[in-house]
């Protein structure tokens, strides 16, 4: 099925990577990091405009799709938790203003699981009450990457918001991870620099005994240790330690893009540090795909 789209927050273009597979055209992204664009332009031919709040909505293409991975900070764990009293929660309300005026058929929002319940869920209501004011039907759920084929546990609340408000929409239901092995590569192969030092590995070993033959152990913010066959969430601001393979190397940039659900053919055209950042903001392309295949069909379920 053939629609246009547009890619708000781009970063490296998780749904630019779900939407082309199932027939979507770019028209229009934005994104104001310079090696995000940077990175976008080379994979994708199209260099991202910058500052959204500066994007006038008229100037914006007509498109069936608006994608948006609006920032996560304010509302995330890791970070502070202001929400909108944080200057990057109010870019949501760019989104809002875009829809309104280019009242695109369907809407896909993707964002961090605490946003559900930040400020005791009115936040949520927040934003659910902004997109129903402007004709949408729409409908919200938690998926987590995990249930969608990839080997990484990344939970995050996804938006659905359909013009129609007669299309009958329901979430995917995940069925099954991915497996480490078709993730990470050899040891053999791996440049010596990704290798944690003996100092940092023997610490690790010392407080930690994994059960698993593959896995990745993980140190929280308060030193604890666990081993999981499958990542923690990537996250962009890290510590470049805090999860190593069987406890001894860190992932390089292409074992994190394929968590995210990015394949080979996506080309790294910036230097580890921003590549590893640019992983950890991305959406997991796989749990987008279900989730735009999904809204696409059931449009396509409304009798006329």
């Amino acid at each position: 099925m053939e629609f246009t789209y547009i890619d708000l927050f781009a970063g490296i273009g998780g749904f630019h990577q779900a939407a082309d597979a199932l027939g979507g055209k770019c028209v229009f992204a934005s994104e104001i990091d310079d090696e995000a664009k940077k990175a976008y332009k080379e994979n994708y031919g199209i260099i991202p405009c910058g500052d959204i709040t500066k994007i006038s909505a008229e100037t914006i293409p007509d498109h069936d799709v608006l994608f948006a991975g609006f920032p996560c900070q304010p509302f995330s764990i890791i970070g502070s938790r202001k929400g909108f009293d944080d200057t990057r929660g109010t870019l949501f309300f760019d989104i809002a203003r875009i829809i309104e005026v280019k009242k695109p058929r369907l809407f896909i929002l993707e964002n961090v699981k605490q946003l559900s319940r930040h400020n005791k869920g009115k936040t949520l209501k927040t934003i659910l009450d902004t997109l129903k004011k402007l004709d949408y039907k729409v409908k919200w759920n938690v998926l987590n990457a995990l249930d969608f084929g990839l080997p990484q546990k990344r939970e995050r609340t996804i938006i659905v918001g359909f013009f129609d408000n007669n299309v009958d929409f329901e979430f995917p239901i995940g069925k099954a991870a991915g497996d480490l092995k078709d993730i990470l590569e050899p040891d053999y192969n791996i440049d010596p620099k990704y290798f944690a030092s003996n100092s940092i590995v023997n610490k690790r070993k010392q407080k930690h005994t994994s059960k698993y033959i593959l896995g990745i152990w993980h140190e929280n913010k308060g030193g604890d240790i666990a081993s999981h066959p499958y990542s923690c969430a990537l996250r962009a601001g890290a510590s470049y330690n805090y999860l190593l393979v069987n406890g001894e190397r860190r992932l390089t940039p292409r074992e994190m893009l394929r968590l995210q659900g990015f394949p080979d053919t996506f080309r790294i055209v910036c230097n580890d540090s921003q590549t590893r950042k640019q992983a950890g903001n991305a959406v997991p392309v796989n749990v987008i795909k279900a989730v735009l295949k999904e809204a696409l069909y059931a449009e396509t379920k409304i009798e006329r």
